[in-house]
C-alpha cells in the first residue's frame, strides 16, 4: 500500500468525488442565472471508472468519500454508486452534499445502500429570499428533503449555509434555532471566490467573528475541543449536545491539517479547491492504464499540493472552474 502523503507530511484520507456538474438550482454565489457551460457527457466518468479510481484510493489510505456536484442526486445511478462504494474492501464512510430536492424519494434507498449521512445546503428559511438566492421556488421541497433524510436515519443531518452580507446574515440565529430544535448540526461557511461569475468580494463576505458575535447574542457557545482535520470549528449550543460550526476558509484557513483530495466529474484529480493544476485520471482509465498508474496519478497530484490556498495573498488566482464543476 502507498500512503497518500504530500510534501508537507499531511496524510490524505478524504476523497471528494463530483458525480456531475449539473444542478437543479442556480444559486447566486455559485453560478450566473443562465448557468455555466456544462461538461460534455462523453468526458464524464462512467460509474465503473468512478468506482475504480475510488477503489485505488481506498486501497492506499482513503477512509472517507463525499459525493458532490453540481447536485449529485441528479446522477441517475447515485444509489448504485453508493452501494458499490460501501461494498469495497475496507469500505470507506460515504456521505453526500446535496440541495435535498430529491431526498424525499432517495433518502431511504441511499440509507439502505450504505450512505452514512448528508450535508444539505440551506441558506434561508424565507421562501421569497430562497427564490431570490437560488432562482427557483423550491424551499418547501428542500425542507421536505431535510425531513426525509432525518426520517431515514441519515444522521447527523448537517445543514450548510453560506453567510452573505445584506442577504441572509440576519438569519444566522434563526437557522441555528431551526437546526438545534430538530437535532440537526448547523454549519455556516464563509463565502469563497468560487462563483461562476467571478463576482466575489471579500468586503461583502461575512466573517467567522461576525457570525459568532450574532450567535452569542442568542446562545451560550462553548468551544468543542479536538477539531482534527475537520473544516468546521464547532461550538456547543447552550451546553449541548447540539453544536453549531463555522467553516472559516478565508479568515481562519485550516490548510495545515487538510486531508482532502478531489475528483471532478470529468476525471481530474485536484489537491485543493483553488488548485490551478489537475491530474487526468480519465486518460489513464481510457487508454488501458494500470492501477499502479492511478496510484501514480494520486501521488503526482499530492506532489503539487501547496501549503495553503493563498486567498488574499499576492498572486492568488481564482480557479477557472466554478464550484459546480470542481465539486465541493
Amino acid at each position: 500500500m502507498t500512503t497518500l502523503v504530500d510534501r508537507f507530511n499531511r496524510p490524505h484520507h478524504d476523497l471528494r468525488i463530483s458525480l456531475t456538474d449539473r444542478c437543479s438550482l442556480r444559486c447566486t454565489y455559485c453560478m450566473p442565472a443562465e448557468g455555466v457551460p456544462w461538461l460534455a457527457r462523453s468526458t464524464m466518468l462512467s460509474t465503473d471508472e468512478i468506482i475504480r479510481v475510488a477503489r485505488v484510493g481506498v486501497e492506499n489510505g482513503i477512509t472517507e468519500i463525499r459525493l458532490t456536484g453540481g447536485e449529485p442526486l441528479l446522477r441517475v445511478d447515485v444509489v448504485d454508486i453508493v452501494r458499490r462504494l460501501t461494498a469495497l474492501p475496507n469500505a470507506p464512510e460515504v456521505s453526500i452534499t446535496t440541495n435535498a430536492l430529491r431526498l424525499p424519494a432517495l433518502a431511504a434507498p441511499l440509507k439502505d445502500a450504505g450512505l452514512s449521512r448528508v450535508n444539505i445546503s440551506l441558506d434561508t428559511l424565507d421562501r421569497s429570499r430562497f427564490m431570490e438566492l437560488t432562482r427557483r421556488d423550491r424551499l418547501v421541497e428542500t425542507l421536505a428533503g431535510i425531513a426525509a433524510a432525518d426520517a431515514a436515519g441519515l444522521s447527523p443531518v448537517k445543514i450548510n449555509a453560506v453567510a452573505m452580507r445584506g442577504v441572509n446574515d440576519d438569519e444566522v440565529v434563526a437557522l441555528t434555532r431551526f437546526a438545534v430544535d430538530r437535532g440537526y448540526q448547523m454549519r455556516f461557511i464563509e463565502q469563497m471566490p468560487l462563483d461562476g461569475g467571478h463576482t466575489w468580494d471579500r468586503v461583502q463576505m461575512v466573517t467567522q467573528a461576525e457570525i459568532l458575535e450574532r450567535l452569542s447574542s442568542e446562545f451560550t457557545l462553548t468551544e468543542v475541543e479536538g477539531r482534527g482535520a475537520a473544516p468546521a470549528e464547532l461550538w456547543y449550543v447552550d451546553g449541548g449536545p447540539q453544536t453549531v460550526g463555522v467553516i472559516a476558509s478565508v479568515t481562519a484557513p485550516f490548510c495545515g491539517a487538510c486531508d482532502r483530495l478531489r475528483l471532478t466529474a470529468d476525471g481530474q484529480l485536484r489537491a485543493c479547491l483553488f488548485s490551478e493544476a489537475e491530474v487526468d485520471t480519465r486518460q489513464i482509465l481510457r487508454e488501458g492504464g494500470t492501477d499502479a498508474d492511478l496510484v501514480d496519478a494520486y501521488l503526482r497530484c499530492l506532489a503539487g499540493k501547496k501549503a495553503g490556498h493563498g486567498i488574499g495573498e499576492p498572486g492568488f488566482h481564482q480557479p477557472d472552474r466554478p464550484m459546480s464543476a470542481i465539486g465541493g
